[in-house]
């Protein structure tokens, strides 16, 4: 490593790395807030870390600086060159994968190694998608996630039984992790400025493994996609004649609705499938 590094903005005008919307692409190039993401993630040197959506290379930069080996999965060919830079500056500390995350083999891009660290600026269209992908995976693949999202999915993710924005996704979250709010960032942070604010989210494995992924999937689609009918309409084509005695051992109503069905709960109505 010799040299310093050029600013984020003159590899931006140097490579042409425009963000594109198609894409996602909102940078983060505040070296102080990307520091304060790595440090929310607990990076220490000689950590593993997964990155998703590099584009320019903030957040791999704060990564690297805090002494992480990362592996980066980069859709947009155009960043390539220029994250090559950045590999030369740390030689042996960055891999740089060109392809889609959501398509992406982590387990081959990484090895068989420990579980990682995933620390992203997400791209905020397929930022669900790729959470719940990893939340599937589970602690074999990592330790902790620092995610970057839309503040609105950021409280659909932590949002508690009872609350309008609890549902789907805060269920499999919380039932396949512990998150918790790190922070929260203005729109003007980002360039150019989304038209929402983002929040970064951090993910702890869960107390107990989440056992069987798919069926709580099923049974959330269901309860959910009608919320406002009682459990015994919208459950009733997951378990059929079963689902009076299934709902009374989870300990459920069958004129609930899925809005005041707990995390644990949901766990125990899918472990019936």
């Amino acid at each position: 490593m010799t040299g310093a590094l050029p600013p984020l903005r003159e590899i931006i005008e140097r490579y042409d790395l425009g963000a594109k919307k198609s894409l996602g692409q909102h940078f983060l190039l505040d070296l102080n807030i990307t520091r304060k993401i790595a440090r929310s993630a607990g990076i220490a040197p000689g950590d593993a870390v997964l990155e998703i959506g590099p584009g320019p290379g903030g957040l791999t930069r704060a990564l690297l600086e805090a002494g992480a080996h990362v592996t980066a999965i980069e859709r947009d060919s155009r960043c390539i060159e220029a994250l090559g830079e950045l590999a030369a500056h740390y030689p042996g500390k960055l891999k740089i994968a060109e392809g889609d995350a959501l398509t992406a083999n982590e387990r081959v891009l990484l090895g068989d190694g420990a579980p990682v660290k995933i620390a992203a600026n997400l791209p905020y269209n397929i930022s669900t998608e790729l959470l719940i992908k990893w939340l599937k995976a589970g602690p074999a693949l990592w330790s902790v996630m620092a995610l970057m999202f839309q503040k609105e999915v950021a409280d659909r993710i932590l949002a508690a039984p009872g609350s309008k924005t609890y549902g789907r996704l805060s269920v499999i979250a919380q039932a396949a992790s512990r998150p918790s709010r790190a922070f929260d960032l203005p729109a003007r942070a980002f360039t150019p400025p989304p038209k929402v604010d983002s929040t970064v989210v951090l993910f702890a494995p869960p107390a107990a493994p989440l056992e069987n992924p798919g069926a709580l999937e099923r049974v959330t689609q269901a309860a959910f996609s009608q919320r406002r009918k009682m459990l015994r309409a919208s459950l009733k084509s997951v378990f059929g004649e079963r689902l009076s005695d299934t709902l009374a051992a989870a300990g459920v109503r069958e004129t609930q609705r899925a809005e005041e069905i707990s995390v644990t709960q949901f766990i125990e109505l899918a472990a019936q499938l």
